[in-house]
């Protein structure tokens, strides 16, 4: 019954731009956020944001290019990505936490889980 929807992914040249959009129902979360998974590598945490307050965080490696924010009526998390490099190629997960801790980095800490949208890179 709980349903996280992604979408947006796909091509784009180096230095350009992309919004990822995931759509959720079921239950409330406290924490949204996207990770990613490239071929050969474990998934890594992006971004995270929280519902009530709407505190962010960020991975050092897109920290100034990505903004992660949320449309509370819609009850949709967004993913911009800005200034994108080949190296961001990989497929996005959009996820929720149901815990009311503290925004989370590890993978295990998440609940729920989108089907995942590629993105790629060209250079």
């Amino acid at each position: 019954q709980v349903q996280l929807v992604e979408s947006g992914g796909g091509l784009v040249q180096t230095g350009g731009s992309l919004r990822l959009s995931c759509a959720a129902s079921g239950r409330t979360f406290s924490t949204m956020g996207w990770f990613r998974q490239a071929p050969g590598k474990e998934r890594e945490f992006v971004a995270a944001i929280r519902w009530t307050g709407g505190s962010t965080y960020y991975a050092d490696s897109v920290r100034g290019r990505f903004t992660i924010f949320r449309d509370n009526a819609k009850n949709t998390v967004y993913l911009q990505m800005n200034i994108l490099k080949p190296e961001d190629t990989a497929v996005y997960y959009c996820a929720a936490k149901r815990s009311v801790a503290a925004a989370s980095r590890a993978v295990r800490d998440y609940d729920y889980w989108g089907q995942g949208t590629q993105v790629t890179v060209s250079s």
